[in-house]
């Protein structure tokens, strides 16, 4: 049986918020940030994960309001709860909203989305440098080969951080925190971003490439971190890739959208890069994708933003989202009901 969490469930007076669906790691999280919504809504979260939309849409019935996160919100999906449910507020837990649901369908329907901002940033550049980590001293493939005996030195020859150059693309807040983390190590970092402005690179010493073949050309990591919309859908061509010079190493923890269709997987076919990679076109990945048997690319089912402390901030704004919307203010709002 489904375990269904409720708080004031006798204040029928107040709107139902329903979170249909919950990711075992923010039950907890998502728990202790309910009572900012004591006397505003009362609280209906279904502990049991399912993205089968027929379950979900069930779930949503008479909801004002809905929690989102772990799923996409199909078409379909989207105008029966806006319809049956008379949901005219979402609020999804994370920043790629874009990647889950049609925003303009939204906005057709007067339905507010909301997201997260910045809550993974240290969380997404930690992971980047665990994936890059991986690339440059194989920790993971060590680590078995000691407990199965194999005490072969030649495996654990690695490469060293220092002295190399970190090309990122997209500095915003996760690009910013990847930069500062590669400078510790020793790296100099440039970066691709039509969008900061010039006195950002000045007080950060990051150096800034106008050309985005130059950044890719010149440098040994390059680290994508560009937000997914339609201005950045797509913009990093075959073209671009076409300028990866062998043994740079690719690593995207951003969105795999943002790498034009198939462009990465035909580039990766030439095996002269090491890639790692967190995000990807379809997920899950299933056994059999093309990209699962790339030589030495190291994957992750895109979890770069799973940490404790990412989970403890992106709950509290997705309950500071639903406090400003019933209070008729604005926080996040990606899409606007009116």
């Amino acid at each position: 049986m489904t375990e269904i969490y409720e708080t004031q469930s006798e204040r029928t007076d107040l709107p139902l918020v329903v979170m249909p669906a919950v990711l075992d790691a923010m039950i907890e999280p998502i728990k202790a940030q309910f009572p900012a919504l004591h006397d505003v809504a009362r609280v209906r979260m279904f502990e049991e994960f399912t993205s089968d939309e027929a379950v979900l849409a069930e779930r949503l019935k008479n909801a004002d309001a809905l929690l989102v996160g772990g799923y996409h919100i199909s078409d379909d999906l989207l105008r029966t709860i806006s319809e049956q449910g008379h949901v005219k507020c979402i609020v999804f837990c994370g920043t790629g909203v874009a990647s889950y649901i049609n925003l303009e369908l939204a906005r057709e329907l007067k339905v507010r989305v909301c997201n997260a901002e910045h809550y993974g940033d240290h969380a997404v550049a930690e992971h980047t440098f665990a994936l890059l980590f991986e690339l440059i001293r194989k920790v993971g493939q060590l680590d078995k080969d000691v407990k199965a005996g194999n005490w072969a030195w030649a495996g654990g020859d690695g490469l060293q951080l220092a002295g190399r150059r970190m090309g990122i693309i997209g500095l915003g807040g996760i690009g910013t925190t990847v930069a500062g983390i590669a400078r510790a190590f020793g790296m100099e970092v440039a970066a691709w971003n039509s969008h900061v402005p010039a006195e950002h690179f000045e007080r950060s010493g990051f150096v800034p490439v106008d050309d985005l073949n130059e950044l890719i050309e010149t440098s040994d990591v390059i680290s994508v971190h560009l937000p997914l919309n339609d201005a950045t859908r797509g913009i990093v061509t075959a073209e671009n890739l076409a300028h990866l010079q062998p043994g740079t190493m690719l690593i995207n923890t951003a969105r795999s959208e943002v790498i034009e269709s198939g462009a990465l997987f035909a580039r990766l076919q030439e095996g002269d890069i090491p890639a790692a990679l967190d995000v990807f076109d379809h997920e899950p990945l299933t056994v059999d994708d093309p990209i699962c048997h790339v030589p030495g690319i190291v994957l992750t089912p895109h979890v770069g933003w799973r940490t404790d402390g990412a989970f403890k901030e992106l709950t509290r704004q997705m309950i500071a989202c639903m406090n400003a919307y019933f209070a008729g203010e604005d926080y996040n709002v990606v899409v606007s009901e009116h």
